[in-house]
């Protein structure tokens, strides 16, 4: 059994027991976190597609933890004018497991 669910602008495929990273969200670490976006459920073999959600469909998932993802350098410059610009960008992320897909 799958889901494909959205969260954060993205979507992802996630099954139980899964383990994924998606953009920050608002929860306390060991919370759980209901993700009632789901787009898509294959259950044995029979496929569930919403318009764009399916109605009654939840994927419970549990925080692990928040961090910051790694270091990028964002460096803009202008030719023959001296102008550079050097920045760093850290994205927040959450940590989640998928406790379990529930259906209407």
């Amino acid at each position: 059994m799958y889901a494909i669910v959205e969260t954060g602008g993205k979507q992802y495929k996630v099954s139980q027991g899964d383990t994924l990273v998606v953009e920050k969200l608002e929860g306390e670490v060991g919370s759980e976190i209901v993700l009632d976006k789901v787009l898509l459920v294959q259950n044995e073999g029979q496929v569930q597609v919403g318009s764009p959600y399916l109605q009654g469909a939840k994927v419970v998932a549990k925080v692990v933890e928040h961090g910051r993802g790694e270091k990028i350098i964002v460096f803009k410059y202008k030719p023959k004018k001296n102008y550079h610009k050097k920045q760093g960008h850290r994205q927040p992320y959450t940590k989640l497991t998928v406790e379990s897909i529930q259906l209407a």
